[in-house]
């Protein structure tokens, strides 16, 4: 509103009472006069320069009641104040505000289902938020927000109050009162309308169900109706892939009990008939390469109909169209219905529209993970052809690099730009450290101190580095590892290790003899190709035995040929090829590795080699079967042994479950009264496993919780002993696999097939770590 000066002006009662009713009255007119100063009232906590930035007058300017009212109009547009208006005295303008409290803080009781964060960016998405401005309808937008939250999670009964508590300065606090009530389950799922499956078969196919002993832990009986899409996806996609091409769902009926605690759920289907695959035509443009594009066809002529395959031969043409920059391309199967005798012909018109280039990359969904680090494994660049071979070996390296739980490419066109797309890369990022800190008493070594860090992508860098400490008096360890992967911009990597290592026996005698081992390391990593990578390094060792109570003999001959002070300079080489779909939960292909170390210089002289070999393949959707093979081979050379600090170890995690940790192969029993066994390894090792992975039970399609069954083979063998299958120990056993929060977790409990007198048995073991 706009006011003469009136606080100047005496007048009687009667007129101030009657001006102040005309304030809900259209505001005076006001003769045109020139700014001469702006004045600001009522300004508590917002800077008066928002207030002059947002008006359309300046000193100097002349005042008219359009311009008056278009001042007023903007400072409301702030959304900061309650009331606005404007006052003259003389030629000077007077702004008088009245400003909305900002929230304070913003605090949630009965709040179980949801961690208090997730609530708060929801309500951060509706506007409002700490230090934000205050009204009312904000305060009823957010409790609709929270209840579309707990709809979401099946809490269809969720009831929000919001208490607004005045606080200092024109603020207030925000109290959510939530009564969250019980989810509504499903109670029922009924299927009309089938004829050639039974309910039972067609249920299978749904995430969603009516609860089971593991619904506690995947919330598959809770309804929700984008879980339900998808299990109508599931349903088509079942009779599509079995001949049923006339297959459709005429309607969906979601029905909830009274008291919000049930729900039923009603799909009502038409099958139609069986078709059969009568021929396959080629039509359109094929770049003069039909023939290239015939042997990407799927579909089996005399076969019945099946969507999959449908759907693979299109995709494999537009991805073949993709390896020549057509980033458009379109492939449509159009079907040709003969009813009469239930088959059908496809023919695929082809139309590979125009060549394109990629013009920006971007990245999205790295919260942590530095840009660069993704960017680097780009096969595809930015200004470059599209070329589909080079997005999908991306998309795989990112995959690889095992920082992520998800990675998806999506190609999006260019608005006025017909030749050209943009790429974007969304991650969904995963843990990928851990830290132990931990502290021991006993009344023979007091107070134990240990502490370990892992980060597979330190700060976000993509770089590796570990840190171990232990100060325990039998097993004291300083360990120091880091791996640059991308140490010089074309990709050569650089693992620097450094290490000291004391051991000694549980003897209980404080003059039992110790180990000591020292040294440090230097390797690197050169891309041969895309999978392929060959390492090569040089490391500097100390071993010391100081001898003392119980030493084995193994040891004392070992310091009689070496010293009890020896030193080694190992040489290594190795070569690895990845070609895993993912690092974090591979369902398809292989992984290798070759290792050796060769030492030509110090006290010892000596060759090692080692090969495993991995292979993953997938059985369905669901399930996938695995295989390992590890294998060792260590050889003296110029005449001397084979050192004992270069043995291999096999037994427990990582090799032959159901057997203790490194107890498989020749041990010695010290001359100590304690007559504690002292396992030695050996310079050869054979290791094979075999795993049928498949879901956990009643935890649907969920990758994250896996159920495996395992068969383990393996031993370690003296120098003097001949590798013989029949000396292997054989175990089988089950097991959990679980990527959590702190990384993947692996539980397994396993029956030694084949053992021997003396074996060490544990039959449940633990792991953190990936699989094998």
């Amino acid at each position: 509103m706009i006011f003469p000066d009136i606080r100047t002006t005496i007048v009687p009662s009667a007129l101030k009472v009657l001006a102040c009713a005309m304030l809900s009255l259209p505001a005076w007119a006001v003769n045109p006069f020139t700014v001469r100063d702006i004045r600001v009232e009522g300004l508590q906590r917002i800077e008066p320069g928002t207030v002059f930035a947002s008006l359309p007058l300046r000193v100097g300017d002349q005042y008219s009641d359009d311009k008056g009212a278009a001042a007023i109009r903007a400072l409301f547009a702030l959304g900061l104040f309650k009331d606005v208006r404007l006052e003259t005295q003389g030629d000077v303008l007077v702004v008088v505000v009245e400003e909305r409290p900002s929230v304070a803080s913003v605090e949630f009781i009965g709040l179980k289902e949801f961690d208090k964060d997730v609530l708060v960016k929801a309500l951060k998405d509706v506007g409002l938020s700490e230090g934000r401005p205050y009204d009312k309808s904000l305060a009823d937008k957010a409790e609709q927000e929270l209840k579309r939250q707990y709809i979401s999670r099946s809490l269809y009964g969720a009831q929000v109050l919001s208490t607004a508590t005045p606080v200092d300065r024109n603020r207030v606090n925000l109290t959510f009162t939530i009564t969250e009530g019980g989810p509504a389950k499903i109670g029922q799922i009924d299927i009309v309308g089938n004829k050639a499956f039974t309910d039972e078969t067609l249920r299978d196919q749904f995430n969603l169900d009516t609860g089971g002993w593991m619904s506690w832990y995947t919330k598959s009986d809770r309804y929700a109706r984008t879980k339900l899409n998808a299990d109508l996806e599931a349903l088509r996609s079942f009779y599509l892939s079995r001949g049923f091409l006339e297959f459709r769902i005429d309607s969906t009926q979601v029905a909830m009990s009274p008291n919000k605690q049930e729900m039923a759920i009603t799909i009502n289907i038409t099958e139609g008939e069986r078709f059969v695959i009568s021929g396959v035509r080629l039509e359109g443009n094929y770049l003069d390469r039909a023939d290239e594009f015939k042997a990407l066809i799927k579909m089996q002529v005399g076969k019945p109909y099946n969507a999959e395959t449908v759907a693979e031969t299109t995709k494999a043409f537009t991805d073949y169209f993709g390896k020549f920059g057509f980033a458009f391309a379109r492939v449509e199967a159009k079907p040709e219905i003969d009813r009469q005798s239930n088959r059908v012909q496809f023919v695929l018109q082809a139309d590979p529209s125009r060549r394109a280039y990629v013009r920006r990359i971007q990245v999205a969904g790295n919260n942590r993970t530095r840009d660069e680090v993704i960017r680097r494994e780009f096969r595809q660049l930015e200004a470059a052809w599209y070329d589909g071979d080079k997005i999908r070996l991306s998309r795989d390296r990112v995959d690889r690099l095992g920082y992520f739980t998800d990675v998806n490419v999506e190609t999006v066109e260019v608005p006025g730009a017909p030749d050209q797309v943009d790429l974007l890369f969304t991650v969904a990022e995963k843990p990928t450290g851990s830290i132990s800190l931990g502290a021991g008493f006993s009344s023979a070594e007091k107070v134990a101190l240990s502490f370990g860090i892992r980060q597979e992508n330190a700060f976000g860098s993509g770089n590796y580095l570990a840190v171990e400490v232990n100060t325990s008096k039998f097993n004291r360890n300083l360990v120091l590892s880091t791996t640059d992967p991308y140490f010089t911009q074309n990709g050569i990597s650089r693992t620097v290790d450094v290490f000291h290592r004391t051991s000694r026996p549980y003897l209980g005698d404080v003059n039992a003899y110790s180990l000591i081992n020292s040294g440090a390391g230097l390797r690197f990593g050169v891309p041969v190709t895309e999978s392929d990578t060959v390492f090569m390094g040089i490391n500097a060792e100390q071993t010391e035995i100081r001898e003392g109570t119980g030493l084995p003999d193994a040891y004392r001959k070992y310091a009689e040929k070496f010293g009890s002070t020896s030193s080694a300079l190992p040489f290594t080489l190795g070569w690895a090829r990845d070609q895993r779909d993912s690092a974090l939960v591979p369902t398809k292909g292989a992984l290798q590795r070759i290792n050796a170390d060769v030492s030509l210089a110090g006290d010892v002289r000596y060759a090692r080699a080692s090969y495993q070999f991995q292979q993953y393949f997938p059985l369905s959707k669901k399930y996938t079967l695995a295989f390992n093979a590890d294998v060792g081979w260590g050889q003296g050379l110029n005449g001397q042994d084979y050192p004992l600090f270069k043995h291999f170890y096999v037994g427990g995690l990582g090799s032959v479950r159901g057997f203790e940790q490194s107890t498989l192969g020749p041990s010695e029993v010290t001359n100590s009264t304690s007559a504690v066994p002292v396992y030695l390894g050996g310079p050869k090792k054979l290791v094979f496993n075999a795993e049928f992975i498949t879901p956990f039970p009643g935890a649907g399609n969920d990758k994250t919780l896996r159920l495996f069954g395992f068969t383990d083979a393996g031993r370690a063998f003296g120098q003097d002993e001949t590798v013989s299958f029949g000396d292997l120990r054989v175990s089988a056993g089950v097991g959990l696999s679980w990527i959590s929060p702190m990384g993947p977790l692996r539980f397994s409990y396993a029956t030694p097939i084949r053992k021997q007198t003396g074996d060490k048995i544990q039959r449940l073991q633990f792991q953190i770590g990936t699989s094998f």
